[in-house]
């Protein structure tokens, strides 16, 4: 059995959370796609856990944890994130294996996505990046310029690839940024190092997963990001470097599309949005900072404030037939407890007429005015409910509606940032 669980809007829906909730009765969960960009927030009992590269399952003893081949492996944030889970006495060896096709993170990478972002400073090129060198290692990888996990067994390899980079990549860095350049012995005398710390957790995850699911084994993907910053169908260009939605759970994984039983997309009760880009729902600043602050809608990677705004069916609507989505979990439910009332983005018009599909066209997304429904709040607290019939009757009106907007049944909803504020609808 292989469920997918992928984000439904912007990112940040809760994912970590969730994918942790179901590795509770998971043999394996793998993360399929972008890097140590991502921050999955996982809560058990009074410990908060804040997780970039290692998969959310990671704290459920029973559950192996893979690295997929779609992912770009920092190795110093990686060796950081194990040796941190290792003190807190979580048992990694034998639990987490990393695929020897997964690219890596170079310093370069990192110097040239923060150069780019900063020269971009109150320009429409700026886009929002995390500055952690995702997008450079893509387009490595793209270019066939990438240096993978495997390189790291040929030292006289991976010397020649990273001086060949290099080459190029200091005339960028000395002639375009003026910035210093890169000594290529110091790169590949760190990466040999990393290397000698991941290789016990370094394997062929594709052949260990198709070999689990011929002993029908249980298995998790855990997407990062979320669909609208999907490469391909994502508000472009402020979206990430990776495919987000369902397709890419499958390249970045290396299990077979068909082998997925189920997608699940997560969505918050509202909608968030960190970085650049159109936001059609996106609230007035006072109102915003109230959801903000009742949220704690700050980025796990950046610390940076997310823009808040009210529930945009339309938008999840296209993501869920983006992802041919099966189910949605709901999160963040209780943060909308207080409010007297609510709205629903039902669709959007644009110069007096209705629009049949979610645009393509960011000046069109940007000047769009939301279709809305409003609905009475229920202003009780939600955070205590064990089961749907606790919910107050506005609370289950609420997501009776999104589900009629959507067209996607919902599955589970989230009432805090505990796995056992988690309720089965």
């Amino acid at each position: 059995m292989v469920t997918a669980i992928i984000g439904g809007q912007w990112g940040d829906e809760g994912k970590g959370k969730m994918v942790d909730y179901y590795c509770q009765n998971a043999d394996i969960v793998v993360r399929v796609q972008g890097g140590a960009n991502a921050g999955h927030t996982v809560v058990v009992g009074d410990k908060k856990y804040i997780l970039h590269l290692i998969p959310s399952g990671i704290l459920n003893p029973k559950t192996i944890c893979i690295i997929g081949q779609g992912v770009v492996i920092d190795p110093a944030t990686l060796l950081e994130e194990i040796a941190l889970l290792k003190s807190l006495g979580i048992k990694l060896d034998g639990r987490l294996l990393i695929s020897n096709r997964a690219h890596l993170v170079m310093p370069y990478h990192k110097m040239l996505d923060q150069l780019k972002e900063k020269s971009a400073d109150g320009t429409s090129a700026k886009i929002g990046t995390t500055g952690r060198g995702i997008g450079p290692t893509y387009m490595d990888k793209v270019a066939r310029n990438g240096i993978r996990v495997v390189d790291l067994l040929k030292p006289e390899q991976i010397k020649k690839k990273i001086e060949e980079n290099l080459n190029f990549v200091n005339k960028v860095l000395g002639g375009i940024y003026n910035s210093p350049t890169l000594e290529a012995k110091t790169i590949v005398d760190d990466y040999l190092k990393y290397d000698k710390e991941m290789d016990p957790y370094i394997t062929d995850t594709g052949a260990y997963l198709n070999q689990a699911l011929r002993e029908k084994k249980t298995i998790i993907i855990e997407g990062a990001q979320g669909a609208l910053l999907d490469i391909d169908i994502g508000t472009y260009p402020y979206v990430t470097a990776s495919n987000t939605t369902a397709g890419g759970c499958a390249t970045g994984s290396g299990i077979g599309p068909t082998k997925i039983d189920t997608v699940v997309s997560i969505v918050k009760a509202y909608t968030t949005r960190v970085g650049e880009g159109p936001f059609p729902t996106e609230l007035p600043v006072k109102e915003g900072n109230t959801l903000r602050e009742k949220g704690q809608e700050f980025g796990a990677t950046t610390g940076r404030p997310r823009r808040c705004g009210w529930f945009d069916a339309e938008l999840v609507k296209f993501a869920c037939e983006s992802s041919g989505v099966d189910e949605l979990i709901i999160t963040k439910l209780d943060v909308l407890d207080d409010l007297a009332k609510l709205k629903i983005c039902t669709g959007y018009s644009f110069e007096g007429k209705t629009l049949k599909y979610f645009p393509a066209d960011l000046d069109i997304l940007s000047g769009v005015t939301p279709i809305y429904e409003e609905l009475s709040g229920w202003q009780a607290n939600t955070t205590g409910a064990k089961q749907f019939s606790d919910l107050p009757v506005n609370a289950r009106a609420y997501l009776k509606r999104l589900e009629e907007v959507v067209g996607v049944p919902i599955k589970l909803v989230s009432v805090g940032p505990e796995r056992t504020q988690t309720i089965v609808k």
